[in-house]
């Protein structure tokens, strides 16, 4: 499999570069060539499987034969062996034909987990091969940062740099960063927003010089492993429910796209999906996006769902190269009015045909508080709020409620306890093996939002 840069300028690469390249030399982000694709028959023979099958079954034609098939599924055994549920992403049902698929099950209690352990396995296995060392720098609105870190902490072949917004995750979620004490860990609070941190992460990739001096890779969903990874939890669940014989729907709690574009990708591969919902936060572009088909970058706001505050959001370039039929020169021109205006529209008939695969809705502070109320006291389900904000577009947008709906429950509610607390009254506690996040010290650095600040911190601890 040959991968190709949404942007049409950078050299084609295969798997093994483009998990170590992360962004494409020309800023733009890489995708398979073509799709696999899955027949009826091949899907329905996924039932019963476990979901370390279907993930080799699902991904392998991504992998392999590049790396060996008996190696690639000792990679996803190993990476999957840490998860407290057996099902790895099991389904819980919350009323009738509604479902959460809980991802929330790995070491840092978010689906970034899902993604991030087998890419922290195929780090160790491609640069152990090679003889190298990476330096990974990445950006987190929340839980990217301690599921990347835990991938690769203690790790010789890697040294990663994480920024976070200061004083806009959670508590929780800064407390899994920061209080990791190995030394190949550096935890950086950025005076800024979310969208200032992906900024910063995309001025190092674009800096030739420096990234070639450092050997820069990157592990947000820019990686196309993660998302590749993330398409897998779309089969077992939809196998679960039915499919290949009835079609499934999901809702998704969408920041910055990666997540419900693997959605996207499972139904490019065969699997039925009829409704792929992005479900946004106040902070709306992409719910505005696909409405009238005006991107247009504004204010980043605070909300009890911290991990969604979220205006540019890099996987949707990803989509764009799809809706424009691979055009990489029309996408680069898109991506450059970006750049230079904050805004960019995408053409009637191009926004037509995302129409037939999305559907989007933006829910508001209390439409979430009230939804984490309506499900703990029907069903007696704790949520975290971006859950909750899925199920809130789930409830409203559903097209057919003959079909199974799926909303994506992205974090365990111990991760917003204040949020959760607030509504319920219920202090979600953390699972044994974090009972004591407050109590462990924390180690981060303070930088302000600046390029040349943050080279020469990076410089100086390589």
């Amino acid at each position: 499999m040959k991968y190709i840069s949404t942007r049409g300028k950078a050299p084609d690469l295969n798997f093994e570069n483009v998990i170590l390249t992360g962004l494409a030399r020309d800023g733009g982000l890489y995708l398979p060539q073509s799709w696999p694709s899955f027949s009826n028959t091949q899907i329905k023979a996924m039932q019963g499987k476990s979901y370390q099958e279907i993930a080799f079954t699902v991904m392998s034609p991504y992998v392999c034969p590049e790396i060996s098939e008996s190696d690639f599924k000792d990679l996803i055994k190993k990476a999957y062996s840490s998860f407290r549920d057996d099902e790895i992403a099991p389904l819980s049902q919350i009323d009738n034909n509604e479902w959460i698929l809980e991802l929330f099950h790995g070491p840092t209690l978010a689906f970034k987990d899902i993604a991030l352990q087998l890419l922290g396995y195929l780090f160790d296995y491609v640069l152990g091969k090679r003889n190298e060392k990476i330096t990974i720098v990445g950006a987190t609105s929340g839980d990217t940062g301690s599921a990347a870190i835990e991938c690769v902490k203690g790790r010789k072949c890697a040294d990663i740099f994480m920024l976070h917004p200061k004083g806009r995750v959670s508590d929780v979620q800064r407390k899994q960063m920061t209080t990791v004490q190995e030394v190949n860990v550096h935890n950086i609070a950025i005076e800024g927003d979310f969208d200032d941190c992906q900024a910063l992460v995309k001025a190092l990739f674009n800096d030739h010089e420096f990234r070639d001096q450092v050997n820069l890779s990157a592990v947000n969903s820019i990686n196309w492993a993660r998302v590749m990874a993330q398409i897998v939890y779309y089969f077992t669940s939809a196998v679960a429910l039915g499919a290949p014989d009835r079609k499934i729907s999901y809702s998704v709690p969408t920041g910055n796209f990666g997540d419900v574009y693997a959605g996207y990708v499972a139904k490019k591969m065969g699997l039925p999906i009829d409704q792929l919902i992005v479900a946004t936060n106040i902070n709306d572009i992409l719910s505005r996006t696909l409405s009238c088909g005006e991107y247009k970058v504004g204010e980043t706001i605070p909300t009890i769902s911290p991990s969604m505050d979220i205006q540019v959001s890099s996987n949707f370039e990803r989509l764009l190269f799809n809706l424009y039929d691979g055009d990489g020169l029309q996408v680069n021109s898109l991506m450059e009015s970006l750049q230079r205006t904050g805004q960019f529209n995408i053409s009637k008939g191009r926004l037509a045909l995302a129409k037939e695969t999305f559907d989007s809705m933006c829910v508001n502070e209390k439409a979430t508080k009230d939804t984490i109320s309506e499900v703990f006291k029907s069903a007696g389900v704790l949520l975290d709020p971006h859950t909750a904000v899925g199920i809130n577009a789930a409830r409203k947008k559903w097209n057919d409620p003959a079909t199974p709906m799926i909303t994506l429950g992205t974090a365990h509610p111990a991760k917003f306890p204040e949020a959760v607390k607030d509504v319920t009254g219920i202090h979600p506690d953390l699972p044994p093996h974090m009972a004591d996040l407050f109590e462990r010290d924390e180690e981060f650095d303070e930088l302000p939002n600046d390029l040349i600040a943050l080279k020469k911190y990076i410089v100086e601890r390589l």
